[in-house]
């Protein structure tokens, strides 16, 4: 896929750290969170019929923007979702892209849920994660007493507002959210660097 300036309509999107590959993999634009070409990708999918599957799956997604219509900036976090909701997508690439609803307490039932991608995706989309490099502060799978690995995901909201890092492994799902309570922005604090090694 092409990691370049590219215009879609009226929306450009920038690259984290305003610089460009060109031509990359998939898997390199996934694990390096290359901004041009996760929204190529929406864009070929379409935000609505995406945003639909989140409902579908009984996930709440805030959209910013002025109709209340999902546009491409959702690709790249341009709404809201909370810790919760987003915890529980990533349980569902754990779980083969059938999304359950979490509970809040135990042995609560919570009714709903449905599959947002199929098996053979989520599997595609696991081994990409588990394969991404490990945080710098982070724990390399083979210095651990069990090694086994982990599919990770990082973000950073615009501003530096949130950083959040969510991983799992087949059998625990976890997310961390670094921000400040007030949103107010934490320059220099962002996903990989704050969040992920937590």
């Amino acid at each position: 896929i092409n990691d370049a300036p590219t215009r879609f309509g009226g929306y450009q999107p920038e690259n984290f750290l305003r610089v460009y590959h060109g031509e990359v993999s998939i898997e390199t634009a996934l694990q390096q969170s290359l901004n041009v070409p996760a929204v190529a990708v929406l864009d070929g999918v379409g935000a609505a019929r995406f945003a639909a599957r989140l409902k579908q799956a009984g996930v709440k997604y805030l959209y910013e923007t002025d109709d209340g219509r999902p546009g491409l900036a959702i690709a790249l976090g341009g709404g809201g979702i909370s810790l919760f909701d987003l915890v529980t997508l990533y349980r569902g690439l754990a779980s083969g892209g059938r999304v359950r609803p979490l509970s809040r307490r135990a042995r609560e039932t919570v009714p709903g849920g449905g599959r947002v991608m199929s098996r053979m995706a989520a599997w595609y989309l696991t081994r990409i994660l588990e394969s991404a490099p490990p945080p710098d502060a982070g724990v390399a799978a083979q210095a651990t007493r069990r090694p086994h690995p982990i599919a990770y995901k990082t973000g950073t909201s615009y501003g530096f507002r949130d950083a959040w890092a969510v991983g799992y492994d087949g059998g625990y799902t976890v997310g961390i959210w670094v921000g400040r309570a007030d949103g107010t922005p934490s320059p220099g604090q962002y996903g990989r660097k704050t969040a992920a090694p937590i």
